[in-house]
């Protein structure tokens, strides 16, 4: 699974523009399952198992990452940009990025810090306030390589560094994705049906077609979440605990968890030896969001990878945290099947 979560991390696809990330999974799940791609773009896949389940259980991962969309070309070449999901602005400062289909380097500008007045040294741009530089002279130039709408993505090689850990872009969700394939090439006990959805990072919209055209009993969404084990952060804030697991939610700014699913989570994590968490802190949200209000309504749950600087090009995950998810999620796949 190493592999296929660099692979994946590598790949561009900003929301709405998730063709290269389907394209790779496809590939990999080829012969393994039956699949579809529904209207919006989201990969729909059903996987038979060795019985017939009683239920039926939709395991979902989104495809895209966050990034940028190109809106104006100045006079002087360089690029304005509009954000494509939540990003703090931050984290484009001195950025490496790359532009468009044919991957065309670039750098986000600021103005120096010696041209800065002095009362604004320390204030948050905006993203307004930034610009790309691709090493053109001019705006007829620029035009040469890129147009309006073209996607941009952070440069960020994926390194293995430390005890077991991972920076790579894009982890929000290629994890979850490298998960799901696993299980889609694994043999199953029951028949399930996953969703590769598009769009989460702009409002969860793939996820919503996906739910309603799969029709689930019950729903598991396979994420990373925001792991705040960093210095200078108080215990209670911390939200998750890189190395202990995958993270079960209990609420969300999305979805309020069913109480007796998230309670058999960690008894069964319990009976199986699994390592898991609960996510102490309501914040962000997801997929599930969408999913339990689908129809008639969805059992949903939502474990997710502890991921350090979410929406970022640095994204910091522990790799036997999404071992240990990979566990859970299978052993839930298998409680939803049949309970």
């Amino acid at each position: 699974m190493l592999e296929l979560i660099k692979e994946l991390s590598t790949l561009s696809g900003i929301s709405g523009r998730e063709d290269a990330v389907r394209d790779y999974i496809i590939d990999k799940i080829e012969g393994y399952a039956e699949y579809s791609i529904d209207a919006l773009g989201n990969l729909l896949v059903f996987k038979k198992g060795k019985k017939p389940a009683k239920n039926k259980v939709m395991l979902d991962a989104h495809m895209d990452e966050v990034g940028m969309i190109i809106t104006a070309v100045t006079s002087e070449g360089y690029l304005k940009f509009a954000k494509v999901g939540g990003i703090n602005s931050k984290v484009f400062i001195g950025r490496s990025v790359k532009v468009g289909e044919n991957a065309i380097n670039g750098v986000v500008g600021i103005k120096p810090v010696h041209l800065v007045d002095k009362d604004k040294e320390d204030a948050i741009p905006s993203a307004d306030d930034l610009y790309i530089d691709i090493g053109a002279e001019s705006k007829e130039q620029a035009e040469k390589f890129v147009s309006l709408g073209d996607a941009v993505y952070f440069d960020s090689d994926f390194v293995e560094f430390g005890d077991g850990f991972i920076k790579a872009k894009a982890l929000d969700d290629r994890v979850g994705c490298a998960i799901l394939i696993e299980m889609i090439r694994s043999e199953l006990e029951y028949d399930a049906w996953f969703s590769f959805s598009v769009q989460e990072e702009i409002g969860t919209r793939g996820a919503q077609t996906a739910a309603f055209n799969i029709a689930p009993d019950y729903a598991v969404v396979v994420e990373t979440t925001t792991a705040a084990d960093i210095s200078g952060v108080r215990d209670e804030k911390r939200v998750c605990i890189c190395g202990k697991g995958g993270t079960v939610s209990f609420m969300d700014r999305s979805t309020l968890y069913n109480k007796a699913l998230f309670d058999r989570a960690f008894e069964i994590a319990d009976e199986k030896g699994i390592l898991c968490q609960p996510k102490t802190y309501v914040a962000g949200g997801n997929d599930a969001g969408a999913i339990h209000k689908s129809r008639g309504g969805v059992k949903v749950l939502t474990v997710s990878v502890p991921c350090r600087y979410l929406h970022s090009p640095v994204c910091v995950i522990k790799y036997s945290d999404a071992e240990e998810s990979l566990k859970l999620i299978k052993a839930l796949a298998e409680e939803f099947a049949v309970c």
